[in-house]
C-alpha cells in the first residue's frame, strides 16, 4: 500500500539511498521524556528525533486542544536541520501503532511534502531482522541549495469547532478514541467524558493489526466500507489530534480523502459550560 515501507525496503535504503532522512517519533502520553529517552537507548541507524510536544505541537492555551498545531516556520527550521530539502526521502517510525508517525505523515502533507513514508510495524518490524543504533543522529547546518524545503501549510483539509456545530462541510464525523471513552464510560486524559453529538466511533487501533501492520487493501476497505462513496469528505477527530491522523492515513490509503478537526475533543470540552454541556456532549 501507498505510504508504506517495510523494514527490509528501509535497510536497502540505509544502505545505498541518497537524500533518505529517517525520523523517529516515538512519545508517551503520561511521560513527555519517554520517547527522547527510548530514542538515546536505540535506534534506527541515521535517525533523528521528532518530539511530539516540542516539534509537532504547539504550545498549549486556552482553546485549541492539548497538541494544537505547530509553527510551521519552527517545523521547517527543525526539519532542515536534520537534512531535510524538498527532494528527500522522508521515512517515520514509532512504537505505537503508528500513533505519533501519522501525526508527523500529516504534518508533511499537510504542507505539501508528498515523499514520505510509514515504517509498516513500526521500530519492533525492524528489530525483528535489524540492530538499533545508539548514535545520535548528526544534525546538519541546512544551507541553501538548488532544492531547499518549503513548507506550504493548507495543502489537506481542516475542520474547527464552530465548522462542526454549523454542520459546515463536515461529512461523517467520526471519533478515533477508543470505546470506553468514546461512551463516556472513563476519561483518564480530558475534563469531561463522552464525545460529540453525531459522532461515530472508529478506534484508531483498528487501523492496524495487533503487531502494528497497518491492514491490507482488502481489509482495510472492509473496515471502513461505511465511509467509502459518501457526498462529503469525513471529519476525524480523537482526543488531541493525534491518534485521529491514523484513521485519516489508513482512510488514504483506499483512497478517501478526510478532513482533520485539530483540536478534538480536548478543543471541544474547552468550550463547554454547565449551562451548554448536554448540547455538546453525548454519552450514547
Amino acid at each position: 500500500m501507498k505510504n508504506l515501507i517495510t523494514a527490509s525496503k528501509l535497510k536497502a535504503m540505509i544502505d545505498n539511498a541518497d537524500n533518505l532522512v529517517i525520523f523517529d517519533c516515538r512519545f508517551a502520553l503520561n511521560d513527555a521524556e519517554a520517547g527522547r529517552l527510548a530514542y538515546l537507548a536505540g535506534h534506527i541507524p541515521n535517525a533523528h528525533y521528532l518530539d511530539l510536544n516540542r516539534d509537532l505541537s504547539s504550545p498549549v492555551t486556552k482553546h485549541g486542544g492539548r497538541h494544537p498545531l505547530p509553527n510551521f516556520s519552527n517545523l521547517q527550521e527543525k526539519l532542515q536541520s536534520c537534512g531535510v530539502n524538498q527532494t528527500s526521502h522522508i521515512v517515520l517510525y514509532d512504537a505505537h501503532k503508528g500513533a505519533y508517525a501519522c501525526r508527523a505523515w500529516w504534518l508533511l502533507a499537510y504542507c505539501g511534502i508528498k515523499t514520505v513514508s510509514i515504517l509498516d510495524g513500526g521500530l519492533a518490524a525492524w528489530q525483528q531482522q535489524f540492530s538499533l543504533s545508539q548514535q545520535e543522529a548528526s544534525i546538519e547546518t541546512y544551507t541553501k541549495d538548488i532544492n531547499p524545503l518549503q513548507l506550504t501549510p493548507g495543502q489537506l483539509n481542516i475542520r474547527n469547532q464552530q465548522d462542526i456545530i454549523d454542520n459546515r462541510e463536515i461529512g461523517a464525523l467520526i471519533d478515533s478514541r477508543e470505546a470506553p471513552r468514546f461512551d463516556g464510560t472513563t476519561e483518564p486524559i480530558d475534563p469531561i467524558a463522552g464525545h460529540i453529538p453525531g459522532a461515530i466511533n472508529l478506534p484508531w487501533q483498528t487501523a492496524t493489526t495487533d503487531d502494528g501492520f497497518f491492514l491490507n487493501e482488502e481489509a482495510a476497505k472492509r473496515r471502513l466500507s461505511h465511509l467509502v462513496n459518501q457526498n462529503s469528505a469525513p471529519t476525524v477527530y480523537c482526543g488531541s489530534g493525534v491518534t485521529a491522523c491514523v484513521n485519516i492515513f489508513a482512510l488514504a490509503q483506499i483512497g478517501v480523502e478526510a478532513a482533520l478537526y485539530p483540536g478534538s475533543w480536548s478543543d471541544w470540552c474547552s468550550y463547554i459550560t454547565d449551562a451548554n454541556r448536554s448540547a455538546r456532549v453525548a454519552t450514547s
